[in-house]
């Protein structure tokens, strides 16, 4: 869903490249808006990193790492990155555009699934999450918002941010990185993470699909914390009377609080998915969920985030969070910690009190874990590799042989890209031209099918090969409205850039003077042609001060000008009501149509006269002109040697313009 509000980015152009149609979604690191590659003509989802992160060089490291890790998943469950830049302050990833919902969605929406729906989606996810584990990474943040569902029904994994090469996750000195409802028990205490903390994840989102609410919940971080480190994941029949023993036995082998009684990776759960599912009725597939729908979600807890952590044992309550998005923005209430991807420090373990045991007894879900263990088959282990290679295994025993992928010839020269479709046995239907600005003339930009995607063997691809650059002569303009000029330039295949105005004796106000380029220059298609637009012949502004409103008003007009009346009045100089200002003053230059604003007199403001008779000349003169009155002296013969006043020329109390002048007689 499009949340635009007034988002700067929408309806600019990213690199030149980019056109940002509308937001989709908001993150604690990042937004990803909806937008179009303007060179290929294509819809894709492009993710921008928040201006205030991008100066940090570890967050736009860690948003690189996520390109190139992804770019390396050619995978038909993972979203493809195709582009990382930046432009200015944006930081952002080019990616495949997914029309759809999110798990986390689907959830909200309709509260636990039917069994069979939730391992409908939960193969693909682990497909997707084993090819990762196999090429050597580790996603390391699985949760339903990650998990997106296409109208068209594939299942495909995104956000890649915090993916790391499996050797290079060891330990992280004191802190772990992840979301707090789906951490794996060794995350938080140890800060360790393998393709295990992937497999616990999914362990935990099978579990609310099936029961429509986490494992773990509390009113703060703290206590979903604790219950990850001191409590197993309770089986689902437990919320969902009825659910299959198989799926209860699914969820505790995937969420083993010790790592080594989980399978190693998303490849051997997948297998003991698939073997689980084989077990399945389809009664038990599709047992109905209560009806009753899971607590309120609150879409504030997923965003990415810094949760500082104790040093120390783990105690109630651990500190607020804090929101990566909005440094230093303390949240007030745990909740906000339960679903962000967040950052821990380690602290040690807890003491064993006295006199307790020194090793607990197997637990129900390791011993579960064991007897799965024992009944696991190669023939599923290979059904399930051959899901995470983008195969079912049905379909692959059915048509072995019969299909290929359209190799990468992008880029490539027309023969050789024949020359490589020819080695999968793949022959060219067509080769079509299109004009490209940054395509070299001659290699090819896009096939169709899409590189990557399947094709029978002995199938054809149309090819589409860069004619190079298009060129056009920028069209005569002279003389042409400017709305016209801007429809030419549009069906040249240029575009109006800058436009300036000026005045002119010659050409028409509103019409096009000149042209940069001038007429007849070649230029490539989309280039932006300057406009110098004509406004008109010049009018001197007159002098309509201390004219009444009409008389100023009808001068005006007939100059060619349009009246603006201020509404508000001010005291003058000039007679109530008349012209007191007048913007621009007069011997300005405008074009015909623009406005004069007029600012009518209130009159000269009106103030008391003090009483100054008595005083000694230089004090009367001060408190006149501290009341706001001009000073005269009158000395007369009389009053030559004087010093005291006698006499005003406004009695005092009475009132008088201010700035006017008071006569003062000295005897």
């Amino acid at each position: 869903m499009d949340t635009t509000l007034k988002d700067p980015l929408v309806g600019q152009v990213l690199d030149g490249r980019y056109r940002v149609d509308g937001r989709i979604a908001v993150g604690g690191m990042a937004t990803v808006y909806r937008a179009v590659d303007t060179r290929l003509d294509r819809v894709l989802a492009l993710k921008v990193m928040h201006p205030t992160l991008a100066a940090d060089a570890s967050f736009v490291e860690r948003f690189i790492r996520e390109a190139k890790s992804v770019a390396r998943l050619a995978h038909p469950n993972v979203v493809g990155v195709f582009d990382q830049g930046t432009d200015g302050p944006y930081v952002y990833l080019a990616m495949e555009y997914i029309a759809g919902c999110t798990l986390r969605d689907v959830l909200r929406e309709r509260g636990a699934l039917r069994p069979r729906a939730a391992l409908d989606i939960l193969e693909p996810v682990l497909a997707a999450l084993g090819a990762a584990h196999r090429a050597g990474f580790v996603h390391r943040d699985m949760k339903p918002e990650n998990v997106l569902i296409g109208d068209d029904g594939r299942v495909k994994v995104a956000d890649f941010g915090l993916v790391r090469a499996v050797d290079s996750v060891t330990n992280t000195t004191g802190t772990v990185l992840g979301t707090v409802s789906y951490l794996a028990p060794e995350q938080i205490e140890h800060g360790t993470a393998d393709t295990r903390v992937d497999v616990y994840a999914s362990g935990v989102v099978l579990y609310e699909m099936l029961t429509g609410a986490k494992p773990h919940s509390g009113d703060s971080a703290a206590q979903v914390l604790f219950q990850h480190l001191n409590e197993d994941v309770p089986p689902p029949s437990a919320a969902v009377p009825g659910l299959a023993y198989e799926l209860d036995e699914l969820v505790a082998t995937a969420t083993a609080r010790n790592p080594d009684l989980r399978p190693y990776d998303a490849v051997a759960l997948l297998a003991q998915l698939r073997e689980a599912r084989f077990a399945l009725t389809d009664e038990q597939l599709d047992t109905v969920p209560p009806l009753a729908r899971s607590a309120e979600h609150d879409a504030s807890e997923d965003r990415t985030s810094v949760i500082p952590r104790a040093v120390g044992a783990v105690q109630l309550p651990l500190p607020a969070t804090r929101d990566v998005g909005n440094p230093g923005q303390v949240g007030q209430n745990g909740q906000d910690g339960l679903n962000r991807t967040s950052v821990l420090r380690t602290p040690p373990p807890p003491p064993r009190p006295a006199g307790a045991p020194a090793a607990r007894p197997a637990s129900v879900k390791e011993r579960i874990r064991q007897r799965l263990l024992a009944r696991r088959g190669i023939t599923v282990a290979i059904a399930a590799v051959l899901l995470v290679l983008g195969v079912g295994a049905g379909v692959w025993y059915i048509n072995s042989g019969q299909f290929t992928t359209v190799p990468a010839v992008l880029a490539k020269t027309e023969k050789e890209a024949r020359a490589r479709l020819d080695d999968v046995g793949l022959d060219v239907r067509k080769v079509q031209g299109k004009y490209s600005d940054t395509d070299k003339r001659g290699t090819v930009i896009a096939t169709d099918p899409d590189v990557g995607d399947r094709i029978r063997q002995n199938g054809k691809v149309t090819l589409t090969v860069s004619l190079g650059p298009q060129t056009v002569k920028v069209p005569d303009l002279e003389g042409t409205p400017l709305s016209e000029a801007k429809d030419k330039l549009d069906d040249a295949g240029l575009g109006a850039g800058m436009v300036t105005k000026t005045f002119s004796e010659d050409v028409a106000r509103g019409s096009v003077i000149s042209a940069d380029p001038k007429p007849g220059t070649v230029r490539r298609t989309g280039t932006a042609v300057a406009l110098l637009v004509s406004k008109g012949s010049p009018i001197d502004v007159p002098d309509v001060t201390g004219d009444s409103e009409s008389d100023a008003r009808e001068e005006l007009e007939e100059a060619g000008l349009k009246v603006k009346i201020e509404p508000k009045r001010v005291f003058s100089d000039e007679d109530k009501g008349t012209v007191a200002e007048q913007s621009p003053e007069e011997g300005k230059r405008l074009a015909g149509g623009d406005t004069v604003t007029l600012t009518l007199s209130k009159g000269p403001e009106m103030i008391e006269v003090p009483d100054v008779e008595g005083m000694k000349v230089d004090e009367a003169e001060d408190t006149l002109k501290a009341a706001g009155f001009d000073v005269e002296k009158d000395r007369g013969l009389l009053g030559l040697f004087g010093d005291t006043v006698k006499d005003q020329s406004v009695d005092p109390g009475d009132t008088a313009p201010k700035g006017s002048t008071v006569t003062i007689t000295i005897r």
